[in-house]
């Protein structure tokens, strides 16, 4: 592990999770770092210093099924709201009253949704890869299941428990390495080769992964970290985050259309699917993220931005950070 990520500290805090792992660097207003699939705190190793630097508590966390952090057995158990209150749990054991939240993926939607329902604790939001979107139109499921045609989109893949884990845990190491480098703009497949998003009838998500190099960002050494640590857990942890949409699509009822009023941050990849299939999502930013401070695009990045162009990240975050009122 590269010196910027053994300088930090690591603390278990209480949470409804159970407990919840962090590392943590430096002193200063409290920054919470929120990973997404299929990561972990170390997704942040190239902010924690940085953030430090410029003189804040960065503390990026081990969501719920992820790394050192509880893993509950209940499939309910990773329904939005609960890592909400996980959050916010982290936040009050750091002792602070408040926090400002940055996500990537869907720790992005869980640093969103954390500054919608609890305005109380989060008093900025900045989001990576994933735009903001409401809630709001048809459940979930019933989306998922129109898209792609004959052949079936990975978040329906996704759902039945225990399907995914077959395909995965057999060789965690090489399936990360080829779903990282599915979405890296240095190694994402072709524009006219198959969607590596879909999978076909009777076949597996890996069939369209990209083989025979790791991306540029990704080095064995951090291969080896991310994979130690979902061989340990297996990933079931992280996969019920997708079990829960429609259970998330129900709690957030009364949050229905609900804009993101504190000041806010999005930074997506311009190669990254995220961004192009949510881009009504983001020219709706003047009414879903009334109190935008920046959105921006980065051309010829992938999905893992903050490890894809970690300097340019770190620049718009600390730049971001340093306009927020104090």
């Amino acid at each position: 592990m590269s010196k910027q990520a053994t300088e930090v500290t690591h603390r278990l805090v209480p949470s409804p999770a159970g407990r919840i792992h962090l590392v943590e660097q430096g002193t200063g207003p409290l920054v919470l770092l929120v990973h997404g699939f299929p990561e972990s705190w170390y997704s942040w190793r190239h902010q924690l210093p940085v953030l430090a630097a410029a003189g804040y508590r960065a503390a990026a966390i081990d969501v719920r099924g992820y790394g050192r952090s509880s893993k509950p057995g209940d499939t309910e158990a990773y329904r939005m709201l609960e890592l909400v209150e996980d959050n916010a749990a982290v936040v009050h054991a750091l002792g602070e009253r408040s926090a400002v939240i940055v996500g990537h993926d869907w720790g992005s939607a869980n640093a969103a949704n954390s500054a919608l329902v609890r305005p109380d604790v989060f008093r900025a939001v900045g989001m990576l890869s994933v735009p903001y979107a409401p809630r709001g139109g048809p459940r979930p499921s019933k989306v998922f299941a129109q898209l792609g045609g004959d052949e079936e989109f990975y978040v329906s893949y996704f759902q039945e428990p225990g399907r995914a884990e077959a395909e995965i845990e057999p060789d965690v190491r090489g399936w990360l390495a080829g779903f990282y480098a599915a979405l890296s703009a240095d190694t994402m497949p072709a524009p006219d080769a198959p969607g590596p998003h879909f999978v076909s009838r009777g076949g597996r998500l890996r069939d369209r992964f990209p083989t025979g190099r790791l991306p540029l960002w990704l080095s064995e050494n951090d291969l080896d970290v991310y994979s130690g640590e979902f061989e340990r857990t297996g990933m079931s942890g992280a996969l019920n985050r997708y079990r829960n949409m429609d259970r998330d699509w129900e709690d957030l009822a009364d949050f229905d259309g609900a804009p993101v009023t504190q000041p806010s941050l999005f930074i997506g990849g311009g190669l990254d699917g995220s961004t192009t299939w949510m881009a009504d999502a983001i020219k709706a930013y003047p009414s879903t993220l009334p109190g935008l401070v920046s959105s921006q695009i980065l051309d010829g990045c992938g999905h893992w931005i903050q490890q894809e162009r970690p300097d340019e990240i770190n620049r718009l975050l600390t730049d971001w950070l340093a306009s927020l009122p104090a």
